[in-house]
């Protein structure tokens, strides 16, 4: 029989202990089997102490690592070999004080905020339940008493109980200490303690040409306010009247820029050293924010109903008790439906620069949008090209593409008519093709 060393199947010819790495690294990643007894080449060539292994081992193993993993003697080609099966473990393993990872059929050595994120996960905690320097005295009574009437539908809460016991009973407080989460939403001064928990708004007119930055700090309830706020300052709004009544139209649904927001806020990742980003075109608003999407959940699974999975969940949980959210993962499926209700593009969501991102297009006639519909290269020209000059017409189109016949372009402009991307206007001769 003929093995192959992988992520999950090591060799060795003889047993030495800095070995116990390999195993180390098999129970904190998905399992795998080390073999004792075959060379490199997967070919056994047997060992001549395999019953004393088998003696000494499991209490090795046990004594080092503190893990009994499935240890057996095997005959291969007519050769004894030791076969160590170790199963993927619920808690961290370390090895000398060091915590290790199986990567390929190479074994990592996990350290700073990679070591942080593994032990966290492992233990089945979230980040924002861990518990921070601050106490109980640095709590904003105010902020807590605006949530207790924003979570008046959700949660009971007694008039005579303290903020204390408020923030136990939620599990934001600890033996006087806040955790993460209690900093981020109560404390008079969460950037105190969490550096990187602010967020940057930008206005752009190129990707290098900044008109205005602002940097929006306090707690997190405060965070969305401002930010929509900023928001506002750099998108135009126009009015319309529906039933006798003034009603704004912003150039994006200000619903979905708040759940972008709140998502952008509570979902990321703040072990990590980035802070949120928004950068506000003249087309289009980037929001970003560190951390990828949690296991289970992909970008095509956002589009449509899905499961919850909050990285940090007593944030997502405060959210939800202050009417700020709902539990069960519509966040993102409503950011498309409002989009699509303003008549706007799908926004985009995206894993991009170690972070997750979303999108906002400020009409259909953006080059990205365009090119999803299908449209070849010389109708996005045509398609940029009337909406920056009004409209276009086949004499103007064959200025832009050259080299193609003008059969061929007017072909391509009666195709855009009939997708109605645009609409024909005049005798044939000089006619012009404006958006609708």
């Amino acid at each position: 029989m003929r093995i192959y060393e992988s992520q999950s199947i090591e060799f060795k010819r003889i047993w030495r202990d800095e070995y116990l790495k390999t195993i180390c690294a098999f129970a904190n990643t998905n399992g795998g089997v080390l073999y004792i007894g075959v060379d490199d080449e997967g070919k056994p060539i047997g060992l001549e102490n395999a019953s004393e292994l088998l003696e000494r081992l499991p209490n090795k193993i046990k004594d080092k690592l503190s893990i009994i993993p499935s240890i057996n003697l095997e005959k291969i080609d007519k050769e004894n070999v030791i076969k160590i099966e170790v199963h993927p473990s619920d808690v961290p393993i370390s090895y000398n004080g060091k915590f290790y990872v199986r990567s390929g059929s190479t074994i990592q050595e996990l350290r700073g905020v990679e070591l942080m994120r593994f032990i966290i996960r492992r233990q089945g905690l979230s980040w924002d339940s861990l518990l921070s320097s601050a106490d109980i005295n640095e709590v904003d009574k105010d902020t807590v008493f605006k949530f207790i009437k924003m979570a008046k539908d959700r949660l009971s809460v007694s008039e005579n109980d303290s903020i204390q016991k408020i923030l136990e009973n939620l599990e934001l407080v600890k033996r006087g200490k806040l955790t993460n989460a209690a900093v981020l939403l109560f404390a008079k001064n969460p950037q105190k303690h969490i550096l990187n928990s602010f967020v940057r708004v930008g206005r752009f007119k190129t990707p290098t040409e900044i008109i205005d930055t602002t940097e929006i700090r306090g707690n997190l309830f405060a965070q969305v306010e401002e930010t929509v706020k900023a928001i506002k300052k750099h998108i135009s709004v126009r009015y319309v009247i529906e039933d006798i009544q003034r009603k704004d139209v912003w150039e994006y649904p200000l619903s979905a820029i708040r759940e972008a927001c709140i998502n952008a806020l509570i979902h990321r990742d703040y072990i990590d050293s980035g802070e949120i980003q928004i950068k506000i075109y003249d087309d289009h608003i980037w929001f970003w924010n560190p951390g990828k999407l949690p296991e289970g959940l992909s970008l095509e699974i956002l589009r449509k109903e899905h499961p919850s999975k909050p990285r940090n969940k007593l944030l997502a949980m405060v959210f939800y008790y202050a009417g700020l959210i709902e539990r069960w993962g519509t966040g993102t499926t409503r950011i498309i439906s409002l989009c699509k209700e303003q008549g706007l593009p799908e926004p985009e969501f995206k894993e991009e620069f170690g972070g997750f991102s979303v999108v906002f297009w400020k009409d259909i006639y953006n080059e990205q949008h365009l090119r999803k519909m299908g449209l070849n290269e010389r109708q996005i020209k045509a398609v940029s090209f009337a909406k920056a000059h009004g409209n276009i017409t086949i004499s103007d189109f064959s200025r832009i593409i050259r080299d193609v016949s003008e059969k061929t372009l007017y072909r391509d402009l009666q195709d855009l008519v009939k997708r109605g991307i645009l609409k024909a206007e005049g005798e044939k001769k000089g006619r012009k093709y404006t958006l609708p």
